[in-house]
């Protein structure tokens, strides 16, 4: 006979078996207490190589492939990851990486000044050099703007090499960062400077490289990982080639458009010969455009020490850029404080405090490299 519908309770109640299962869902995740460390050194089509036990008796090569956790998370050169699996480095091994450990820096960017996306480069760096020519292909103040920026924002410290100094005069270049303070070392080529050391070419044949120029920037590198950055043409493979010994490929300027030959195709991190542990150097494709959308204004204009003590005088909520009206970085200039190259470095300033993604892309157009 059936009970009153007063008097049901839980214990009525029947409950259907799951029939996909009982297990409960939890978004915790494995600790790893197994896993090694290991340093990427370069990212290929979805297979990541990393140094294990650096600088041990038991260092080796481990190619890794991320886990699926991970998929949303860029895996850069000079991380340090997580690694589980076949760590052994023994060919045709694959490990899996599970984590990327926390970063002491991130060098980004943007595909240009309108994109919010922003693109990891380096992890982990320490300084970024920073490498342009004096002619063939022409400096461009943007680019070399843009990279500070970067650098100050990521709190990498930034270096300028200037190579092909013999073919121009870079002392016209040179007068914008006359008030920042960072290492700028010229390079000549090897007929005219006053030593000379072999490197390798894109054809395998020895090449010579300004020899006083290699040993002032080889003294900045002992202990520290550093990033070239530069446009296809400028010599930044070929100065890694002398620092590391290796022979990474190395590309010529298109006589007819002046524009670099694109020859590496990722980043690499490279160990320097000689040096202490911890010394790399790390390698970068050329880059076509350096977009800053990823940076506040008001760290862009951090990166202007010399015209920043300007802004002072501003009223509040003044942008500094080409709209501002009364804008004390402007009388800043007028009344001489950030030298003869001051008018050019507030222009620099302003094109990068814009919006108008015409003037990135004119930028782009006159630097001309592949990225």
């Amino acid at each position: 006979m059936g009970r009153s519908t007063g008097t049901w309770d839980e214990s009525d109640i029947r409950i259907r078996p799951n029939k996909k299962g009982s297990r409960p869902r939890t978004k915790d995740r494995p600790a790893y207490e197994d896993a090694v460390t290991g340093r990427i050194i370069t990212v290929d089509r979805g297979r990541y190589t990393a140094v294990v036990g650096e600088d041990t008796d038991n260092e080796r090569i481990v190619i890794a492939a991320r886990a699926r956790e991970l998929r949303r998370s860029p895996v850069v050169a000079g991380d340090f990851v997580s690694l589980v699996g076949d760590v052994s480095g023994a060919p045709d091994t694959l490990a899996r990486l599970v984590k990327i450990q926390d970063r002491k820096t991130l060098l980004r960017r943007s595909a240009d000044d309108t994109d919010p996306i922003e693109r990891a480069v380096v992890a982990n760096a320490d300084q970024l050099v920073v490498v342009v020519a004096a002619a063939n292909p022409e400096p461009r103040t943007g680019f070399i703007d843009r990279a500070l920026v970067a650098a100050y924002d990521a709190g990498i410290e930034p270096l300028l090499l200037v190579t092909k100094a013999d073919v121009k005069d870079p002392t016209e270049l040179l007068s914008n960062y006359r008030h920042l303070d960072f290492p700028v070392i010229i390079s000549r080529t090897a007929d005219s400077a006053a030593s000379g050391i072999d490197a390798r070419s894109d054809d395998g044949l020895s090449a010579r490289l300004d020899g006083d120029a290699v040993a002032e920037l080889r003294a900045h590198l002992d202990g520290k990982v550093t990033v070239m950055l530069g446009h296809s043409g400028v010599g930044k493979s070929t100065m890694v080639n002398a620092l590391t010994g290796a022979e990474r490929a190395t590309g010529g300027v298109n006589a007819v458009t002046g524009r670099g030959r694109h020859t590496s195709s990722s980043a690499l991190a490279l160990r320097i010969s000689d040096a202490p542990p911890g010394s790399w150097i790390i390698d970068t494709p050329g880059i076509r455009s350096f977009g800053l959308a990823h940076v506040d204004p008001d760290r862009i204009l951090r990166s202007f020490p010399d015209l920043e003590p300007g802004t002072d005088a501003c009223e509040r909520g003044c942008k500094h850029d080409s709209s501002a009206v009364n804008c004390g970085v402007d009388a800043w200039v007028a009344e001489g404080h950030a030298g003869a190259s001051g008018a050019a470095r507030l222009a620099s300033l302003r094109r990068l405090l814009g919006t108008d993604p015409r003037m990135e892309a004119q930028e782009t157009k006159e630097l001309g490299t592949v990225s």
